[in-house]
């Protein structure tokens, strides 16, 4: 007889349902409270919150211009263009599409400051400037995703692996449909 037999003898079933009351209760809640809802998952639910947005129209340009071209300067990144790129941004990570010592490319067109807030704007469109003050830049997104799928799902998911609710769900949701 191992330790794990001795020990299964002294729990009676009293001592199992006293240690596992809880565990147990909110199973037998659970299951309760899903019936209404297991009868008919795709049923219309009243939203909590009623939304004050009536459309969205995202567009997700695959294959457009990068926004390193478009709307974000990088004055250092334009200085060591086509020199290679410093040992400390490599060193210690994986990069399975760099192999040796990578140079670096800086943008092949001309930045320069518009609209009341200073935003800088590229020379690539040159109608787009004279509409800063109208557009919504978002500069506070981070990733350490550089492959563009894991980038992509990251995006639409807040994950980078397959299974999560899409922002598409999200805003149907959000909308009330």
């Amino acid at each position: 007889m191992n330790q794990y037999n001795a020990q299964a003898q002294f729990i009676t079933r009293r001592h199992f349902l006293r240690r596992c009351q809880m565990g147990l209760g909110s199973l037998a809640l659970g299951s309760l409270m899903n019936r209404a809802g297991a009868a008919n998952p795709l049923a219309m639910r009243i939203p909590r919150v009623a939304g004050k947005i009536k459309n969205v129209i995202y567009l997700h340009m695959a294959g457009s211009p990068p926004q390193l071209d478009l709307f974000d300067y990088k004055p250092m990144l334009n200085k060591l263009d086509n020199k290679p790129c410093p040992k400390e941004f490599i060193e210690g990570r994986r990069l399975p599409f760099i192999k040796g010592h990578p140079k670096l490319l800086g943008s092949p067109h001309t930045f320069k400051q518009h609209g009341q807030n200073g935003q800088w704007i590229s020379n690539m469109y040159p109608m787009l400037p004279g509409m800063a003050d109208d557009l919504t830049f978002v500069k506070s997104m981070y990733t350490d995703q550089f492959n563009h799928a894991p980038a992509q799902m990251l995006l639409y998911t807040g994950s980078p692996r397959n299974g999560s609710a899409s922002m598409g769900s999200w805003i149907t949701y959000g909308l009330g449909s």
